[in-house]
């Protein structure tokens, strides 16, 4: 017994009930399974479908963007957290809003995911430039990451907090 293929619709609903998706991400993730057809083109029944899903609230931009924010805050820094946003194709205002939200937390965060990775001060500068390249890679600015990361040689028993707190 075949089964017949899913519609584009239930395809966009398959992706939706594994994690929310921006149009964007859907329209790409459904251009796979599109075909022109004498009715309309693949791009009309992909907007169609999509069009349907947003009128009955399943798909919802700034559900996506919380989701990135909740998912990311916790590992990731601002500019890592919008080009994320960027890519799944979100407008700039909603990034913008959005990204406000992180920025009132993002020493902690970041305290916090140094702690974690590394724990106490660098012995020395090339060890420090490699904790601060990780703290760059992960999205946070390079103001923030030498508030975070110590001095070099400033004690095993210093912690970031120490120079974090010039900060607030």
């Amino acid at each position: 017994m075949a089964f017949a293929a899913p519609s584009l619709k239930g395809r966009a609903l398959r992706y939706l009930a594994q994690r929310e998706h921006s149009r964007v991400e859907l329209e790409r993730k459904l251009a796979r399974h599109a075909e022109d057809s004498a009715e309309a083109s693949a791009a009309e029944q992909i907007a169609a479908a999509l069009d349907a899903l947003q009128a009955a609230g399943l798909l919802n931009e700034a559900r996506v963007a919380e989701s990135v924010l909740a998912h990311g805050a916790p590992r990731f820094g601002a500019r890592r957290l919008r080009q994320t946003m960027q890519s799944k194709g979100l407008a700039p205002e909603l990034i913008a809003q959005t990204l406000e939200q992180a920025r009132g937390s993002e020493l902690e965060r970041a305290l916090e995911l140094w702690r974690r990775r590394f724990g106490s001060a660098p012995a020395d500068a090339s060890e420090r430039a490699r904790q601060m390249r990780f703290l760059a890679g992960r999205g946070f600015e390079a103001e923030l990451i030498r508030r975070v990361v110590p001095p070099a040689g400033a004690g095993a028993d210093t912690d970031a907090s120490d120079f974090a707190s010039d900060l607030e």
